[in-house]
């Protein structure tokens, strides 16, 4: 397998849910396998598109195609299938910062297409915002501005899952999204604000766990470098 390619038993996890698959009304794309690793190739290594190496093919092709895959929900098609694939034990959430590149700002947005671009104290950041599983991996996922609160996004992400336990730190304190985690009879694992009247008990024998979703961010950012 060639470095940053797909293995075997990965690409059998993915391939049906791809167009130009085998048996495909339009057809069977027989360079789908390589799209897929050329995009990976883009991102893990970490270079501008045009630095696509030549077996890869055209990168103006590659760029308008996995555009078409993006707003045609490919890509979260994937994400999902693969996600559901998950132990609701336990999980986390938290978010992260990214700094935004300096030529994505300013640009003109196309048919006012949000790209959740903010003004934070780090500049203009967008923030990733994930449930991880206990396992280290996104469950669910969404991107906001970077000055857009943490606690925002909680309940959205939340209504993907079904945990037994859902862990955060005090930034997810929150009465409404206590109540609804209680409501849903998931057991809220979050410390509470020093201001609160009434702080509960806290397992720290589950909280401790939240770190997975540290080494999550991490690992992202250092395998995706041109992504995030």
């Amino acid at each position: 397998m060639r470095r940053y390619g797909l293995s075997d038993s990965q690409w059998e996890r993915i391939k049906d849910l791809l167009p130009g698959r085998e048996d495909h009304v339009v057809g069977t794309a027989a360079d789908t396998r390589l799209f897929v690793e050329a995009v990976l190739y883009r991102y893990r290594a970490g270079i501008p598109r045009r630095d696509l190496p030549a077996r890869f093919g055209d990168w103006k092709n590659v760029h308008r195609r996995l555009r078409r895959w993006c707003e045609g929900g490919v890509i979260e098609r994937i994400f999902r299938q693969l996600a559901a694939d998950r132990d609701n034990d336990c999980m986390m959430i938290d978010s992260t910062i990214v700094r935004a590149h300096q030529h994505s700002a300013g640009a003109r947005k196309k048919g006012g297409a949000d790209q959740a671009i903010g003004r934070s104290r780090g500049g203009l950041t967008s923030k990733i915002h994930a449930i991880v599983g206990a396992a280290g991996k996104a469950v669910a996922l969404s991107l906001t501005p970077g000055q857009r609160a943490d606690i925002t996004e909680a309940a959205p992400l939340l209504d993907e899952v079904d945990p037994a336990a859902f862990i955060a730190d005090r930034a997810y304190d929150a009465d409404p999204l206590i109540e609804e985690l209680e409501e849903r009879q998931i057991t809220p694992v979050i410390p509470s604000r020093k201001n609160r009247r009434d702080p509960w008990k806290l397992s720290f024998r589950l909280y401790k766990n939240r770190n997975i979703i540290e080494r999550f961010f991490a690992r992202l950012k250092s395998t995706f470098p041109a992504a995030v």
